[in-house]
C-alpha cells in the first residue's frame, strides 16, 4: 500500500461510484479502475468497531492502482471512529467517509447510518474527532440523507450540514431521499422516497465552503453532466455504474476531472480482468468472485444476453470457461474474432 500525499479534498471529486454493502469489494474496484482512471472509488462499508478490533488486513486491503479509494465507515463513538480514521490514513486512504444515510437493520440496530440525521451534534462531534486523528493525511467526508421518518428535510438537511461544515468538514455526499426507518425496507428505501435533488443545490449559496455531491436517482453520464451544469460540486453514480459499467464509467473521465479518452472496448476489459481472476483463483478464491460484478459488462450492446447466460449461476468455474463466455460474447455481438478471447490463455 501507499501513503496518500496529501488530501484528497484538494480537488473534489467530480464523479465517484456510491459504497454498496456486499458489493464494492477489491474485485468491483478493479473491474471499475479499469473502465475509468479518475472516478473516485469507495469501500463497502465498514463499521469503526470491526476495524479498530477485527482483521485490519481483510477489511483494508486495496491495490495502488485502484487510487482513488475512499472508506466508508459507520459508527456513532467519536472516540472509536478517531482510532478507526488514524488506522485508514495510515493504510493509504485519501478519504474516510461516515456514513449518515445507510437505512438497514443491522445499522438501526447499532444506532448509526441514517438514524445519525436525528443528532446532528453527534455528527458533528463523531467527524472532529476523525478529521483530529486523520492528522491531514486523508479527508473526512460524510455522505447522508435528506432526514429520516418525520423529519422535514428543509430542517434537518441543513442541521446537519451546519453540524459538520463547523467541525470541518469541506465536502457531503447527499442521498437525495428521506430515509423511512419505520416502514419501508433498505431496498424500498432506495426507490420509493421522492427525490428532491433541488433541495440540496439549494442549498449551496447557505454553504459556500461545503462541496454538495448529489447522490440518488443518477441513471446515466448525461444526467450526471447535467447536476454538475447546474451547480453540482460532484455526482455519485450508484447502480447504474453497475447494471451499466460500460456506459457510465467508460466515458467518464473527462467528466471527472481527467483527460478524455475513448471508452474501452468491453472484450479488452474482460481481457484485462484475466489476470486478476488467476491470481485470485491461485489464491483459493472463485471465478464467481469476480465475475458477479462484470455482467453488466457487455450491457446495451450486441452480445450482453449471452454473457450474463455464461455468467449466471455459480457462472465459469475456471479460467478456460471464463474464455468461453468472453469469446462467446464477443462472437455475439460481432467485436473481433471469437478466437482473440481465447488466445489470451496463452498471454
Amino acid at each position: 500500500m501507499e501513503r496518500a500525499a496529501g488530501m484528497a479534498g484538494a480537488r473534489p471529486a467530480r464523479l465517484s461510484v456510491a459504497p454498496m454493502m456486499g458489493w464494492t469489494d477489491r474485485h468491483c474496484r478493479q473491474f471499475h479502475r479499469l473502465l475509468s482512471a479518475d472516478a473516485l472509488l469507495y469501500t463497502e462499508m465498514v463499521a469503526a468497531a470491526a476495524l479498530v478490533h477485527g482483521d485490519r488486513a481483510r477489511l483494508l486491503g486495496f491495490e495502488a492502482a485502484h487510487q482513488p479509494v475512499a472508506l466508508q465507515l459507520g459508527g456513532a463513538d467519536p472516540a472509536l471512529l478517531a482510532r478507526a480514521t488514524a488506522i485508514a490514513a495510515g493504510a493509504g486512504y485519501r478519504e474516510v467517509n461516515l456514513n449518515v444515510g445507510c437505512p438497514s437493520d443491522r445499522v438501526q440496530s447499532g444506532a448509526f447510518g441514517a438514524a445519525l440525521m436525528r443528532h446532528p451534534a453527534l455528527v458533528g462531534d463523531c467527524v472532529a474527532a476523525m478529521i483530529a486523528a486523520a492528522g491531514g493525511e486523508a479527508e473526512v467526508t460524510v455522505k447522508c440523507r435528506l432526514g429520516v421518518d418525520e423529519q422535514d428535510p428543509a430542517e434537518a438537511l441543513p442541521a446537519l450540514l451546519a453540524a459538520v461544515a463547523g467541525a470541518g468538514v469541506r465536502r457531503v455526499v447527499v442521498h437525495a431521499r428521506k430515509a423511512w426507518l419505520a416502514g419501508l425496507s433498505p431496498k424500498e428505501n432506495r426507490t420509493i422516497p421522492p427525490l428532491d435533488h433541488d433541495l440540496v443545490l439549494a442549498l449551496k449559496p447557505a454553504f459556500p465552503g461545503l462541496a454538495l455531491v448529489l447522490n440518488g436517482g443518477i441513471e446515466s453520464l448525461e444526467m450526471a453532466a447535467g447536476f454538475l451544469a447546474r451547480g453540482s460540486d460532484g455526482v455519485m453514480v450508484g447502480r447504474a455504474a453497475y447494471h451499466h459499467p460500460l456506459a457510465i464509467l467508460g466515458p467518464a473521465d473527462g467528466l471527472a476531472g481527467g483527460a478524455r479518452r475513448p471508452p474501452p472496448e468491453p472484450l479488452a476489459v474482460g481481457r484485462a480482468m484475466r489476470p486478476w481472476i488467476a491470481d485470485h483463483l491461485a489464491a483459493g478464491g472463485r471465478v464467481h468472485d469476480v465475475t458477479r460484478h462484470m455482467a453488466g459488462l457487455f450491457a446495451l450492446r450486441p452480445g450482453a444476453r449471452r454473457w450474463r447466460q455464461f455468467l449466471a449461476g455459480p457462472g465459469p468455474r475456471d479460467l478456460a470457461a471464463y474464455d468461453a463466455a468472453l469469446a462467446a460474447a464477443a462472437a455475439a455481438g460481432g467485436e473481433g474474432d471469437a478466437a482473440g478471447a481465447r488466445a489470451s490463455a496463452a498471454a
